[in-house]
């Protein structure tokens, strides 16, 4: 799920209103999607492939949780989407929020007993400066297609020696930044920026963020990196 709304870009000359209402905002498609309809990704690869809202919207599984193990303290769910994380987190003992830019998935974390806020990454997040981790689960690295601001960004987020633990590709070739779509019932949004961050380039980023790497692990065929803003 994103925590940061796509930014429209402006057209060259007038669009015909059936070409306006053909088109959905993505927070229109993940709102559709939490609501049952299947949603596609067009845009990474040939293939289109389906969003795993139903995977969203259960209880958080093993794998899960052994990601969650690595968040201590105080943690931010950045593109929270239905809370599964956030509210595992709280089963867990650690205090957490969850923030996304869609308003229903914010309900729905709030319905199972978590606490979200509609809210853009970008934007003001109570408590800068004070959070111990932030989290990037379900390869939300890729908010907003520039990995490194978005890493800077989570940087001033955290408190000093704070920590990001997140979810990655599987490692082999290059960080690349898509312009991915998504479609519910035959309407698509405008594309907007993804990126996919390979765990062997992640190191990479890292430094480029300042931040250093902790952790990096493959259980079960999720890759698991921690990475900590120095103290």
């Amino acid at each position: 799920m994103t925590a940061t709304a796509p930014q429209p870009t402006a057209s060259r000359g007038a669009r015909r209103p059936a070409q306006l209402r053909a088109e959905l905002t993505a927070g229109e498609a993940f709102a559709a999607a939490l609501r049952g309809e299947p949603c596609r990704v067009v845009g990474i690869g040939d293939a289109t492939t389906l969003l795993p809202f139903r995977r969203w919207c259960a209880d958080a599984d093993a794998a899960d949780h052994e990601l969650l193990s690595r968040c201590l303290d105080t943690t931010v769910d950045i593109g929270c989407g239905p809370g599964r994380m956030t509210r595992a987190l709280l089963g867990r003992g650690v205090k957490a929020l969850g923030i996304d830019v869609v308003p229903e998935a914010v309900e729905l974390t709030r319905s199972r007993g978590a606490i979200a806020l509609h809210r853009d990454v970008f934007a003001t997040i109570p408590g800068e400066g004070r959070w111990q981790t932030a989290l990037l689960a379900d390869g939300n690295i890729g908010i907003g297609g520039d990995p490194v601001r978005l890493l800077r960004r989570l940087g001033d987020v955290l408190a000093s020696s704070g920590r990001i633990v997140a979810d990655v590709s599987h490692p082999g070739g290059p960080m690349r930044v898509h312009k991915i779509g998504l479609e519910v019932a035959g309407r698509r949004t405008r594309r907007f920026p993804w990126a996919v961050v390979p765990a062997d380039r992640l190191e990479e980023l890292a430094e480029q963020s300042s931040l250093r790497m902790l952790e990096l692990v493959n259980h079960d065929g999720r890759w698991f990196a921690t990475l900590e803003k120095p103290g």
